[in-house]
């Protein structure tokens, strides 16, 4: 594997959202032992996986606070540069709405951080934690990736479900041979009182699933002239939706969108790995049980940046 030939690739984290539902700038909230948070853990996986650099999306109201958290951190490390995510962060041409208050979404946040990425790159939400192997094998894909062959890991939905409130998840058609063929966004899937799951539709109609669907939870790969391909996306999201004051940009469009138009192929890695995140603010306590029950496996030390 370690070809000197090969580039390194860049772990995207997208951190300017915050939780609205959970209330505070949880990207610093503490939940490893040593007051690691979510965000340390995937860069401390990113380096293992052989990342070269991470790309941190953020707001300006955040900037000083999160470079204070984080800068010195991961110095000497891996690499560390910012996106700015701004609501007047567009495309040459393109104006602000009037009434736009709403972030544009998730393919905006990987759009801005365009100029700062020319390597083959991963993309993480930052208030999620996917498990090393995922970031191992998305590491893998990357540094052998051909130009115009993305990834997107593939969780198994039963793997990737809150205790405590309804989850977004975008549930995968694979074919055969392991490419994507299609994502649909299910916005309300939850467990029932007797254990199953479910999602609900608009019409309130409850749908069983059986928790063996391949789940997106926005870990993907990409080789970086897909940048033009989420310019391209946003600007006719933009001319079609810009009045629509709560309507978001989201990733997997534009992923669709690469499929569909049959410019690049998307690869579904499966992995084995339990996702975790911090939607609701009684997810914190499980999820510090399951850093902890992580490091006591071996798969962490006690204190991730202790040298």
């Amino acid at each position: 594997m370690n070809n000197h030939n090969m580039t390194k690739p860049t772990l995207l984290v997208m951190a300017a959202g915050m939780g609205s539902r959970y209330g505070s700038l949880k990207q610093m909230d503490q939940f490893g032992p040593s007051g690691e948070s979510i965000i340390d853990y995937s860069v401390y996986d990113a380096i293992r996986a052989g990342f070269g650099k991470v790309v941190f999306v953020i707001r300006r109201s955040i900037e000083d606070e999160f470079k204070d958290v984080f800068y010195n951190k991961f110095a000497g490390k891996i690499s560390v540069d910012y996106a700015l995510q701004e609501l007047d962060t567009l495309p040459e041409g393109m104006e602000l709405p009037a009434h736009r208050q709403k972030p544009w979404g998730t393919g905006h946040a990987v759009w801005v951080a365009a100029d700062k990425i020319q390597e083959p790159f991963a993309v993480i939400n930052a208030d999620d934690y996917y498990g090393a192997e995922s970031i191992q094998r998305m590491g893998e894909f990357l540094s052998n990736a051909e130009q115009g062959h993305h990834c997107l890991m593939g969780y198994r939905l039963s793997n990737t479900l809150s205790d405590h409130g309804y989850v977004s998840r975008g549930i995968c058609e694979v074919s055969g041979d392991d490419l994507l063929q299609d994502i649909t966004e299910r916005t309300h899937i939850y467990r029932t009182d007797t254990g199953g799951i479910v999602f609900q539709t608009d019409e309130k109609e409850e749908i069983a699933l059986t928790g063996d669907e391949t789940v997106s939870m926005n870990l993907m790969g990409f080789t970086p002239e897909v940048f033009s391909t989420f310019e391209r996306c946003f600007i006719d999201f933009m001319k079609e939706h810009a009045q629509t004051p709560k309507k978001e940009f989201y990733l997997p469009s534009v992923v669709n969108e690469i499929i569909s138009s049959g410019e690049a192929r998307v690869q579904v890695v499966p992995t084995p790995d339990s996702w975790f995140g911090v939607t609701y603010p009684e997810d914190k306590a499980v999820a510090q049980q399951k850093f902890q029950k992580l490091v006591e496996q071996g798969v962490y030390p006690e204190n991730l940046w202790k040298s």
